[in-house]
């Protein structure tokens, strides 16, 4: 998979402005980061990053947009061959190894969903967008059932992506409490939607 992300070595300062302030916001929210930090941790002017982004909305928007690419190619590494179970199975995988891989990623989005302030609808609305299409596309491929609703698709494969990467701080938490010293492995978790 690309990296959505590229290098520091790699990349524009605009690049440079919006993975400074993706990390920002994912160690310490939107509101508690000002643009002159963004500025600071990118090694570039206050002015510049408004001369690219305006204003933070412009800065988060870029951000929103960027962890959607992220999104975009773990899905899209993987082919549309194979039965529902086994697509579904290959992506849901793509997306976790994705997350795994970047922190900021998964902390942004944590930030997002759990701490919501009224901009970050827009995160989630564009990440509904994409499951949606993807759901769409994998219909019309044959892939995805057309019996079930398309609107508990979507809800089934973002609690699928999400809910794992929501609940692992807690799991991770009572498992170092209640673990059996026998270092058996921590359980998985698995969470189903129902119609």
């Amino acid at each position: 998979m690309l990296n959505p992300r590229a290098t520091n070595d790699d990349l524009t300062a605009k690049a440079r402005i919006r993975n400074a302030a993706m990390d920002l916001f994912a160690q310490y929210g939107e509101s508690r980061v000002s643009l002159r930090a963004v500025a600071a941790e990118a090694g570039v002017t206050l002015g510049l990053v408004q001369h690219h982004f305006k204003t933070k909305a412009g800065l988060r928007d870029a951000v929103d947009q960027l962890i959607g690419e992220y999104f975009y190619q773990a899905v899209h590494s993987v082919p549309n061959t194979g039965t529902p179970a086994e697509v579904t199975g290959a992506r849901d995988d793509a997306v976790r190894e994705m997350l795994r891989d970047n922190p900021a990623v998964v902390n942004y989005i944590r930030r997002a969903i759990l701490e919501p302030e009224p901009t970050q609808l827009k995160f989630l609305e564009r990440i509904v967008e994409l499951v949606r299409s993807e759901v769409l596309f994998l219909r019309e491929a044959g892939v995805a059932s057309t019996t079930r609703r398309e609107s508990t698709q979507i809800v089934a494969v973002l609690i699928r992506q999400f809910g794992e990467l929501l609940l692992a701080p807690m799991i991770d938490s009572v498992w170092q409490m209640v673990a059996d010293a026998d270092d058996t492995p921590k359980p998985h978790l698995t969470i189903t939607v129902d119609e």
